[in-house]
């Protein structure tokens, strides 16, 4: 979590380690900031920590993320710190009747020299074909 100087709540991000072999990877589950602290680089700074965990602690081979379809401000900032989309998740967020695909944003870390894990796949997947 990130505060300010008057110990405001700033911003978070939450995520894990998860995978197996080549799909050993950190995984940003969740990543806010106050509307009050956006474009002051405060995400950017918190993906470095997870991104810095995932690499130097954990040793993985990326880092990956759900966003949605539409929410391209988020798809535009994710890309503007080296993710790209490695492939389409249909109908992953779902409620109330409603649902939207999702993409898989990832971004190869050192350890994945060849950068296979951001390979993007070529047709889309559902949810319960995910690895994890």
């Amino acid at each position: 979590m990130a505060q300010s100087a008057s110990e405001a709540r700033m911003g978070y991000i939450m995520g894990k380690a998860e995978g197996d072999g080549e799909l050993w990877h950190g995984h940003v589950t969740a990543l806010t900031v106050a509307p009050e602290y956006r474009r002051m680089q405060l995400a950017k700074r918190l993906m470095d920590v997870l991104e810095n965990i995932s690499d130097k602690m954990y040793n993985a081979y990326f880092v990956d993320l759900f966003v949605r379809e539409s929410n391209s401000v988020a798809i535009g900032m994710y890309t503007q710190f080296g993710y790209s989309i490695y492939r389409t998740v249909l109908g992953y967020y779902s409620g109330s009747g409603d649902s939207e695909n999702a993409y898989d944003m990832r971004k190869a870390l050192p350890r994945d020299k060849l950068k296979k894990s951001i390979i993007p796949l070529k047709h889309p997947v559902k949810p319960e074909d995910l690895e994890w």
